[in-house]
């Protein structure tokens, strides 16, 4: 389709043209005063000078509808921000950081601007990395019929970035009213563009892609980026699809105040791009055509002054953060689960295999709720649900825009996670985040992104997401089937971490991350899907709360903490000792790795004075060594013996039967370390 122009010098009213002249004047004024906060120890420690990208930033800010868009600014969108009705004092609030900043109370780099209530968005540092979360929130807008579109803003260099090839394509697989808008200098800091693509422009690498539209405009021209983003959003809106808008800019200034541009760039360089300064072109024009006298441009540039003024002097009253507020807004309170406060039940009715207390919650939850949605690789494809049938019958129940397949791309399924959930907070999404938990690897920058998404907005948003993950070996199944990676996840604040070893926590313990605000990870332990040891009764509406442990064997003699595969395994050897050497050994099933219960530990060694530690994973930093240092620091006056650990060795698994049985923790392992501290 094409856009009759609409924007021209001549046919331009000439009020609007004020306005952006006013736009675009503050944004320069506010563009050069930012660095001077830093010289003067005030703030603004990261400042991306915008200057030479005036035309597409006015624009993008000029078509975004904040009640039905979202806007993905990245750092360099000062103007495309205050075009998009940012108040000079809130991007100056930004920038030095204070309390009242409305992207984050300055919980966040300066530069990142964003007002959530406006669907102006906070996005990360990490370059392009929202081109995801464009994806998620314009499925939701085409999912609930909505009119706006994602737009999302970035520099041509970042879109070098895996992920940015991932979202494009889900896009467009998808077809959804997105468009991606990629601001072309020439630069990624100091590499030249020929450094990052083979094809000048970045946007031809799309080129093959079904159902996208590529537009191209000089985004130094005001009128030519207006012309071309309306055109772009018409497209996208209308068509429901895709569009990219490579934009034609030069960077004026260095990368960044931490950047010296004279070390790569020569004179004749330097001076070309101070001949195309936008924003000089820009009066110009008005002044050449008659539009403005000089007279009406100089009292606009006078108002501006006096509007920075201001705001400066508002900027330099705000408060600033309190320190004590670094603990709020880390993980949003969880669902209460106040049915089974202690995630006990009277165990009377049929016993449930795990995967089919995982299976019949899922449903359960989806009949409940049905803004909830499940996505990954191979989750639905006719009788199938996932690789190992946990959401299977699924598709067929709740539909295919609410169980669908992902691209084998982990990155692509925890990122559109986190934009979907965006769009209102009574979404819940659940996403088999890899079909084996070792091959989420691909997703951790998503995945860190999003643990501290409720932090740094402070609270404005809470990315309610369950990410399920199959771990754990005991299956043969060697590198990337076999390993356990919790201990790693949990060293990330922001996410919450359960790992159930029976059929009715797992039911119970889904459930409440599915109703929770905020972000769990749930890791399901493979090897116990179909195992009878695993088998429970499971209530149809069993809830687990999170951070409290099960005692699984009462004892006196000896604590074993555990979870996941190896509970079982200690339970049998509980039964083993009593039998063989008269000792009460107390098994505790954590459920839950964060937030841990600290306090059911605690008792039980105040208890028992010896405790031993088991859990699959590596031993060497793994999990077991948080809860022994636990146990040192807060209960070391009752403890008789050191705390001892059991795990797995410091290698791989192995995929042969006997180098797995060599590497990961059996009864037998378990058995004599438990004999070891009962004799110390």
């Amino acid at each position: 389709m094409t856009v009759k122009k609409k924007y021209s010098i001549k046919g331009t009213p000439k009020k609007l043209l004020s306005e952006w002249f006013n736009l675009m004047t503050l944004g320069r004024a506010l563009d050069e005063k930012a660095p001077n906060y830093l010289k003067q120890a005030i703030g603004w420690s990261y400042h991306a000078p915008y200057a030479g990208h005036d035309g597409i930033q006015l624009a993008i800010g000029q078509i975004f509808d904040r009640k039905t868009d979202h806007l993905f600014p990245y750092y360099r969108d000062m103007l495309t921000s205050l075009s998009a009705g940012l108040t000079a004092e809130e991007v100056i609030f930004n920038g030095i950081s204070k309390d009242n900043d409305v992207a984050g109370g300055g919980r966040h780099m300066s530069n990142h601007f964003a007002k959530p209530e406006w669907n102006v968005h906070n996005v990360s540092s990490c370059t392009g990395n929202h081109t995801l979360h464009a994806v998620g929130i314009a499925r939701a807008v085409k999912h609930y019929k909505g009119k706006g579109v994602a737009i999302s803003s970035q520099g041509e260099s970042s879109v070098s970035e895996g992920y940015v090839y991932e979202a494009i394509n889900g896009a467009s697989k998808e077809q959804l009213p997105v468009i991606f808008v990629f601001q072309d200098n020439g630069y990624g800091i100091s590499v030249p563009k020929k450094d990052q693509t083979a094809n000048r422009k970045v946007a031809d690498n799309f080129k093959g892609l079904k159902y996208l539209k590529i537009f191209h405009c000089n985004g130094k021209d005001v009128f030519d980026s207006m012309n071309t983003m309306t055109e772009a959003k018409a497209y996208a809106a209308e068509n429901q699809m895709p569009a990219i808008v490579q934009a034609n800019c030069v960077r004026m200034g260095s990368h960044s105040n931490s950047d010296k541009h004279e070390l790569y760039r020569d004179n004749a360089e330097l001076s070309y791009v101070e001949k195309y300064d936008p924003l000089a072109k820009f009066r110009r024009l008005l002044i050449r055509y008659k539009r403005f006298t000089e007279a009406e441009l100089v009292k606009i540039e006078d108002d501006v002054k006096l509007q920075v003024k201001k705001a400066h002097r508002a900027g330099l009253t705000a408060p600033d953060p309190d320190p004590n507020s670094i603990h709020d807004f880390v993980i949003p309170d969880a669902y209460p689960a106040e049915k089974y406060p202690e995630g006990l039940h009277n165990e009377t009715g049929e016993p449930k295999k795990l995967i089919e207390g995982l299976n019949e919650t899922l449903k359960a939850e989806f009949r409940n709720n049905p803004d909830t949605f499940i996505w990954g690789q191979d989750i639905a494809n006719k009788d199938k649900g996932g690789i190992f049938n946990v959401s299977k019958g699924m598709q067929q129940e709740f539909g295919i825009e609410r169980v669908f397949n992902a691209p084998i791309a982990e990155d692509f399924i925890m990122g559109t996670a986190n934009g979907m959930s965006r769009f209102n907070d009574k979404i819940r999404i659940v996403v088999e985040g890899a079909e084996f938990a070792d091959y989420f690897w691909p997703a951790m920058e998503q995945f860190v992104e999003t643990t501290h998404e409720y932090w740094r907005t402070k609270g404005q948003y809470s990315p309610n997401i369950t990410v399920r993950l199959a771990s754990g070996g005991y299956i043969g199944g060697g590198l990337y089937h076999s390993q356990n990676i919790e201990g790693a996840l949990a060293t990330f604040p922001g996410v919450r971490i359960v790992y159930p070893s029976y059929a009715d926590d797992a039911a119970g313990l889904l459930r409440t991350s599915i109703r929770s605000k905020g972000m769990t990870v749930f890791m399901e332990p493979k090897a116990l899907y179909n195992d009878p040891k695993a088998q429970a009764v499971v209530p149809d509406d069993f809830e687990v709360p999170f951070g409290k442990a099960r005692v699984r064997r009462e004892g006196t003699d000896l604590t074993i903490v555990t979870y996941g595969n190896t509970t079982h395994m200690c339970v049998e050897v509980a039964d083993q000792i009593v039998k063989d050497l008269g000792k009460n050994v107390e098994v505790i099933d954590i459920r839950t790795l964060v937030p841990l219960d600290k306090e059911t530990i605690i008792k039980s060694v105040a208890k028992t004075n010896k405790v031993l530690v088991v859990h699959e994973d590596k031993v060497f930093a793994g999990f077991g060594g948080e809860i022994a240092a636990t146990i040192t620091e807060e209960a070391f006056k009752h403890l008789d013996a050191p705390v001892r650990r059991v795990g797995s060795t410091f290698t791989p698994v192995g995929f042969n039967r006997i180098l797995e049985k060599a590497t990961l923790p059996n009864t037998d392992k378990i058995y004599a370390a438990a004999k070891d501290l009962l004799d110390y």
